[in-house]
């Protein structure tokens, strides 16, 4: 997520904590808050995604989702 939004995010959330928010802020804070949300999940899979259990014999194991082993 690029620096403008996290800082716009961090703007609205102080304002609301000053003198509250709008209404159309309030809808600008919910979409930028599940867009970094969204962001955040991606990166963590996709770190998940290439890390692999090296065990004591020195076999490298994949991880893979709770179930599908």
């Amino acid at each position: 997520m690029e620096q403008k939004k996290l800082d716009r995010i961090n703007e609205l959330y102080k304002k609301s904590q000053a003198e509250g928010l709008t209404d159309a802020e309030k809808e600008e804070q919910a979409v930028l808050r599940r867009e970094y949300i969204d962001s955040y999940k991606r990166s963590l899979v996709s770190q998940l995604e290439n890390t692999y259990i090296v065990d004591e014999k020195g076999n490298k194991k994949k991880v893979t989702k709770k179930g599908k082993n």
